[in-house]
């Protein structure tokens, strides 16, 4: 597809065709597309639970203010923000570090320094933990639901759901966010498509508070 018509055309949809399935193989497409995201420092702080089993997405949707669109898709996402994502010893940490040393762009001698980096503007409060885990994983959500619709499918996202439930229900660690879920599979046919919602002009977006 072209892009604009990836971008204009993606929309949070409501109804899911729960007859369409989304076979392995067009899931991981989807997904390996949407780590194209950019990623702070390449950490990639970002997971996902994929249910598919309709005994487990019935359990997630009973915590998601019971919208049908949970069940209803083939699969239902849980994503996660690893707030962790940026501590020395984290398993992709430290796969990240010794990708970049291989491609040239990093050396042993300025690993204390990129370690020091990370913690001032990652970890060094727990308000930037969240917002580094968060900002990281909603950028790949974004890529997520784009590349979903290029594959032809389309996306849900929710944040109307109980965090804490989610995480207890599903055995999630503390150091995980829950940002969002997104349910992904065919629209229905039968049901109508509504409309794109207004948008903020161009003058509406860009503001200036030092004048």
């Amino acid at each position: 597809m072209e892009f604009n018509d990836v971008v204009y055309g993606r929309r949070a949809v409501n109804f899911f065709d729960p007859r369409r399935d989304i076979t392995d193989g067009l899931l991981r497409q989807v997904l390996e597309t949407a780590a194209q995201a950019p990623s702070s420092s390449n950490l990639q702080p970002w997971s996902l639970i994929v249910l598919r089993d309709p005994d487990a997405k019935m359990r997630l949707q009973k915590l998601a203010w019971n919208q049908p669109k949970v069940s209803e898709a083939p699969v239902a996402l849980i994503v996660l923000a690893d707030t962790d994502g940026w501590k020395p010893g984290h398993f992709f940490v430290e796969k990240n570090f010794r990708e970049m040393v291989q491609a040239g762009i990093m050396d042993e001698t300025r690993r204390k320094k990129f370690d020091e980096v990370c913690f001032s503007l990652y970890g060094s409060s727990q308000e930037r933990k969240i917002a580094f885990a968060c900002k990281n994983a909603a950028f790949f959500a974004m890529g997520l639901m784009l590349a979903a619709k290029n594959f032809g499918l389309d996306t849900h996202p929710m944040d109307g759901f109980d965090i804490d439930g989610v995480r207890k229900e599903f055995h999630i660690p503390d150091n995980y966010w829950i940002p969002l879920l997104i349910s992904i599979g065919y629209f229905r046919s039968d049901k109508e498509l509504m409309p794109s919602k207004w948008r903020k002009s161009y003058d509406e977006m860009v503001v200036r508070f030092d004048q």
